[in-house]
């Protein structure tokens, strides 16, 4: 009689084991060959072009209310003074949303940061002194005559498309005030990126 005859539970016994190993790795096999989605970042093709822009992002003061006048003025300046090899873009941030008042329902457009305007420059003394001296514009934000740019990831937060909301319902907004009332507008978002960058340029001073 052979060996293996003897032992017959232990042949059944490595059969079993081996099926088993067998089994297991056609699942390890088809776990990986399950693709896992992977979620797009919306604003990566956003981010690749602040990336490889020329220049950086300032904040200008400018009077509430003259925001797109201190834009169109700007971009007559950058014409006259031919500084189009160093201010390159202008940015009037806008958000779009249906306002109700009186019963009566539009679509409107608003500026996001009132009172701000977003230049992109090489900064130098003649940019400076073409975006300081454009009327409507009351100052660069932060150190007067040396600003601190924005990082791009402050960029991003304040410029990168909004991605459009699930449920398809645009943001209603019931308006209570009429023309000439006083009203406060809280601008905290863009407040503390200021914040942030004044204190980065203050850690790169020390």
């Amino acid at each position: 009689m052979s060996e293996e005859n003897l032992n017959p539970n232990q042949d059944a016994f490595e059969a079993a084991l081996a099926s088993s190993a067998d089994e297991t790795t056609e699942a390890a096999v088809a776990v990986a060959e399950v693709e896992v989605p992977v979620e797009e970042d919306p604003n990566a093709e956003f981010r690749r072009a602040l990336e490889n822009a020329p220049g950086e992002w300032f904040v200008v003061h400018s009077y509430a209310g003259y925001e797109k006048k201190v834009k169109a003025n700007l971009q007559n300046r950058i014409n006259t003074l031919h500084m189009e090899d160093y201010i390159y873009q202008i940015e009037v941030p806008e958000e779009e949303f249906t306002e109700i008042k009186n019963g009566q329902r539009k679509t409107v457009k608003r500026n996001v940061y009132p009172g701000y305007v977003l230049v992109r420059l090489d900064l130098t003394d003649e940019s400076w002194s073409a975006v300081r001296n454009t009327p409507g514009v009351t100052g660069f934000v932060g150190n007067a005559h040396h600003p601190s740019p924005l990082s791009l990831d402050e960029v991003e937060k304040i410029l990168a498309p909004r991605p459009a909301k699930k449920d398809g319902k645009p943001d209603i907004k019931h308006v209570d005030f009429e023309v000439g009332e006083s009203v406060t507008v809280w601008m905290a978002h863009l407040q503390r990126c200021l914040h942030q960058s004044q204190r980065s340029c203050q850690s790169r001073q020390n």
